[in-house]
């Protein structure tokens, strides 16, 4: 029996490596480099399905032989894209922004085995729903937890999940940064042991 493609994940995130390392299979990873330009009136699914592909492009052009994963999330407030905010000023404008409010969070993966002429691409979207937050306790989670690489402003799987009245998804793992169950199926498609 012939072992599976070398798998790489196109990512520089160390969310998305944690997220691909619980399914237990032996991976890669490449940073595929990409600028993450916004298009102008491009919808955040659309944004988000385009980079997963560009990621995963990107990396299978250089590595036909792997398997590529590419991914990507793009979060909207009532179409308002909220990037990662990078310093605190922008983490608590957001956390002010998404008190009370609706965020939708739009992860996009994208597989590519270019020696099978196998394309693969999925969009999971998941409903956040914030409770009304104060001044102090915005605070008091800055401080605790420095969410400053994550869209949004808050980290669902660490104490950010305080800030919140409920979370609608199909898949968890989406939030965190890679939906986890349709990449599990699309790799035992292409001959990877994931149980």
């Amino acid at each position: 029996m012939s072992l599976p493609a070398p798998l790489i994940l196109a990512s520089t995130s160390p969310y998305r490596r944690q997220l691909l390392a619980r399914l237990g299979v032996e991976f890669s990873v490449e940073s595929p480099g990409l600028e993450e330009a916004r298009l102008v009136d491009e919808p955040p699914a659309e944004r988000a399905l385009r980079l997963a592909m560009a990621k995963a492009q990107r990396i299978a052009a250089q590595r036909g032989n792997a398997v590529v994963i590419g991914s990507d999330q793009v979060a909207a407030a009532a179409e308002e894209i909220l990037d990662k905010p990078g310093h605190v000023h922008g983490a608590r404008a957001q956390l002010v922004r998404l008190s009370g409010a609706v965020a939708h969070f739009y992860t996009a993966c994208a597989v590519i085995a270019a020696e099978q002429g196998f394309s693969a691409r999925h969009l999971d979207t998941t409903r956040v729903v914030f409770r009304t937050l104060t001044a102090p306790q915005i605070e008091r989670y800055l401080a605790r937890e420095s969410p400053l690489d994550c869209a949004g402003s808050f980290k669902a799987e660490g104490l950010g999940i305080s800030l919140l009245e409920r979370i609608e998804s199909h898949d968890p793992t989406a939030l965190i940064g890679l939906p986890l169950i349709w990449l599990a199926a699309t790799l035992r498609r292409l001959g990877y042991d994931v149980p």
